[in-house]
């Protein structure tokens, strides 16, 4: 098992009691891993979408990790499931995003919003790996600012009709079904979630976005909806909460982003030191020159700076599940939650930028790991919440709701 992953099991093992099937979970992360990144390798050199992971993570029954076992999932809570994101973003972030937006967006949406209909007919295929979801609240003129999504919904006696355009959607061209936010037809609130089927009349991609500067291995889409009509029971929560649907799966989004980013520092720090002891220059391993050193320090640093807020998150959201609609708890998490994400992705972004540097020219190629990494970690630093929101929210927790600069 990957030495960094088995430290961070035990530690975490010292404040949280893991139990044999958690152990057990962990070996099957590792197998998992180690058998998609070959896989990976391959596909993110073709810059191509890498459509072997699913299949490998249904083999092992490894989708529904966070999911309730009724529904088909392994019943992980938030602090194991942390640590499984840590490993899988071991192997590259493109693998585990098709994890962290079927399951651990749209899974959640449906899993904490979902009525039981809801959850036997497409959170259970979902965390069975027998259908793949997307969510989608970003729209071309709508990012960090959701409140102005422009897609609408008008309702009739027996259904939903919903119209807009949706981007930068992972799994967007390769989902199933659809997690889409919108607002009633001329009105700028009461904004609702549903789940769309995306094999609809007036579902299409629009494209395929594949001039994105990493991320090759994840599916990225832009996606239409043209009278897209859908039946009353495929609203998502109640009427006109669409906001508190999207936010509560932000909140378990962006502590898989931290995690994701752990491991991403992790096997940059591997990379590295095995790198420094087998390269040579100027007569001696390039370990042994300080500079190189320097990055080295900085790298194990920045690993120790992003790993305790995210696993303190970790463990807020696992009280918060059991309060989920406490809107004192769920602030309280979602200022750990954007701490974590914050810090991870930005120490993430600098230790694949040192890792390069390390590595010299061979880094800055497709071929090294800690090339596509550096190519990668920099989406992290904007999807799920830009670092610029990340510290709005951040302060606004501190000074309260009145401060909220985009309020």
């Amino acid at each position: 098992m990957e030495k960094l992953f088995t430290r961070s099991i035990n530690e975490i093992g010292k404040l949280h009691k893991l139990s044999d099937e958690d152990h057990a979970l962990f070996e099957i992360a590792d197998n998992v891993a180690d058998e998609i990144l070959p896989e990976e390798y391959e596909s993110y050199l073709e810059r191509k979408f890498n459509s072997k992971t699913v299949g490998i993570l249904k083999k092992h029954n490894f989708l529904g990790v966070p999911i309730e076992k009724e529904y088909g999932g392994r019943g992980a809570d938030p602090v194991v499931s942390t640590l499984i994101y840590e490993r899988l973003g071991q192997v590259g972030l493109g693998a585990w995003s098709i994890n962290a937006v079927s399951i651990g967006l749209a899974g959640t949406c449906i899993q904490i919003w979902g009525d039981e209909e809801a959850k036997n007919r497409y959170l259970k295929p979902a965390a069975k790996g027998d259908i793949v979801m997307a969510y989608a609240l970003t729209e071309p003129e709508a990012g960090s600012d959701p409140v102005s999504i422009s897609t609408t919904f008008t309702e009739t006696s027996d259904s939903y009709v919903l119209n807009g355009s949706k981007y930068l959607i992972t799994n967007g061209s390769i989902a199933d079904s659809t997690i889409v936010f919108a607002y009633p037809k001329d009105r700028k609130e009461g904004m609702s979630a549903f789940i769309v089927d995306n094999n609809l009349d007036g579902f299409s991609v629009g494209m395929e976005l594949k001039e994105k500067l990493g991320f090759f291995t994840s599916d990225t889409a832009l996606i239409e909806l043209e009278d897209v009509e859908i039946p009353k029971e495929n609203l998502l929560g109640m009427p006109g909460k669409g906001l508190w649907v999207a936010y509560t799966a932000l909140i378990s989004g962006r502590l898989s982003v931290g995690a994701g980013c752990i491991g991403v520092i992790e096997d940059c720090l591997n990379a590295v030191a095995e790198r420094s002891k087998t390269r040579f220059q100027h007569g001696k391993p390039i370990g042994k020159h300080q500079l190189i050193q320097q990055h080295i320090a900085e790298i194990t640093k920045n690993l120790e700076m992003c790993r305790w807020p995210t696993y303190s998150a970790a463990f807020k959201v696992l009280e918060w599940k059991k309060d989920p609609f406490n809107k004192e708890v769920r602030l309280s998490v979602d200022q750990s939650t954007a701490i974590a994400k914050r810090v991870a992705s930005q120490l993430a972004c600098d230790s694949a930028d040192r890792a390069v540097q390390v590595f010299g020219g061979f880094g800055y190629s497709l071929l090294s790991p800690v090339g596509r990494h550096w190519l990668d970690t920099r989406a992290t630093r904007i999807y799920e919440g830009t670092d610029e929101i990340m510290d709005l929210k951040i302060a606004s927790g501190v000074l309260g709701r009145d401060f909220e600069a985009y309020k």
